[in-house]
């Protein structure tokens, strides 16, 4: 499993981003994916999961403003992110995993298969 992001960069509060995931090498509709972040010095924390049948998972700080999306076709995985906040900051992943029950979705350690990240700078 391999998987690419996309679509981050430096933006002023208040803005929007959309954020992407390619992946290969796996049938992408049969896996619980998700988003995390992770800022410098803090832990990885899961901000929104979507499951194979397209039940949504979002963390409350992310609510309203983040939402996650996927094209099965296209194996690739969305996250428009609207509103952006200074504390948005942080480097997101993307993440592939089997079934993950419902209430540990956004929990890192339920996923296998990571990308490298993009940048996502608010200022």
């Amino acid at each position: 499993v391999q998987l690419v992001e996309s679509g981050g960069g430096s933006v002023q509060a208040g803005g929007s981003l959309r954020l992407s995931c390619v992946g290969s090498g796996y049938t992408f509709s049969s896996y619980c994916m998700g988003w995390f972040r992770q800022a410098p010095g803090k832990e990885r924390e899961g901000v929104a999961s979507i499951d194979s049948g397209g039940s949504t998972s979002y963390a409350d700080s992310v609510k309203g403003r983040f939402t996650i999306s996927k094209d099965s076709a296209k194996n690739t995985l969305y996250l428009q992110i609207d509103s952006l906040k200074p504390e948005d900051s942080a480097r997101y992943y993307c993440a592939a995993g089997g079934y993950i029950w419902r209430e540990y979705r956004l929990h890192p350690s339920e996923y296998n298969s990571w990308g490298q990240g993009t940048q996502v700078t608010v200022s």
